[in-house]
């Protein structure tokens, strides 16, 4: 199997879990320390990056199936991001087309609408928080026609777990400096979340029986609301917790970008997909995983690299 982003954060649980059932993997390494990281759970390192679209098909074409979890690029040209995002997933898709091969791909639930709880049939919001992640979509379900058997995992916004530098960290990270630990508004909006063992499990049976042409929710927990975060993340620090208001988030958290992450009510059911795929969330939920895992011995962005 070929994947990308095999090396980040979710990426290594992805490669050790489908490892351990029998699969042989490559993953894509843009540098030496991401070979290393590979080659040290036991996959086989392939030099190359998101841009070297030649080096992507011949991963993908050379494979039984693919996995593509990389994103990057610079935050502030998210069209940049898209593009790439897009390019990459038509080139490994064009090495896969007619052979019935798996082809998963990620995104995330905050492509859909806010203020309800978003199913995995639902179409995508053109105006959500994460929609630059839609023509990624779009691309690797259009696969589905082209003889690929093509699926989307729309991953939580929080994937939790040991060594965890995404949102829940910079909240945490944020409690720190300022001294409070805060929610905005009255706390009630409600954000998906999943153990990154438990999302690891739901990638290796999208890539072995996922029906193409599917998209399915990462979501071990439908919507937890961000009031229940800051008082859980209050108590393990001994610190106050507080309200911000809307307009002054950006100054609290440090921009608007994460002020309207923070804010955001992205509730979102993965019932089609434990359906479909048999997948059983087992792990730690996210309240718990603050109370027993390591957000509070880690120093936010220690396992970035």
């Amino acid at each position: 199997m070929f994947v990308t982003g095999g090396s980040g954060l979710t990426g290594p649980a992805v490669v050790s879990e489908l490892l351990s059932a029998g699969h042989r993997v490559t993953g894509l390494a843009r540098s030496a320390a991401s070979a290393d990281r590979l080659a040290r759970l036991g996959a086989g390192p392939f030099a190359g990056s998101l841009d070297d679209l030649d080096r992507l098909r011949e991963g993908a074409a050379a494979a039984d199936g693919v996995i593509h979890m990389a994103i990057g690029g610079d935050s502030g040209d998210l069209s940049g991001i898209t593009k790439r995002d897009v390019d990459a997933i038509e080139a490994m898709g064009a090495a896969l087309a007619g052979t019935g091969k798996p082809f998963v791909s990620t995104s995330g639930t905050m492509v859909m609408a806010p203020g309800r709880v978003s199913e995995e049939t639902d179409a995508p919001d053109p105006d959500a928080f994460a929609a630059y992640r839609i023509p990624g979509e779009r691309a690797c379900l259009g696969y589905a026609e082209r003889g690929v058997r093509s699926s989307v995992i729309r991953l939580a916004p929080t994937v939790h777990g040991p060594g965890d530098y995404g949102f829940v960290a910079m909240l945490v990270a944020t409690a720190r400096k300022t001294g409070v630990s805060a929610y905005i508004g009255d706390g009630t909006n409600r954000w998906p979340a999943v153990h990154r063992l438990d999302a690891a499990t739901l990638f290796r049976l999208a890539l072995e029986k996922a029906p193409a042409g599917t998209a399915l929710h990462g979501t071990a927990e439908s919507g937890v609301p961000l009031r229940d975060i800051a008082e859980k993340i209050g108590r393990k620090l001994d610190l106050p917790v507080v309200s911000v208001e809307l307009d002054d988030a950006p100054a609290h958290f440090g921009s608007a970008a994460l002020s309207s992450v923070f804010a955001a009510d992205v509730p979102a059911c993965s019932a089609r997909t434990r359906a479909l795929l048999g997948w059983n969330p087992s792990h730690h939920t996210l309240l718990e995983d603050l109370e027993h895992g390591d957000y509070f011995t880690v120093v936010e962005g220690a396992g970035q690299g």
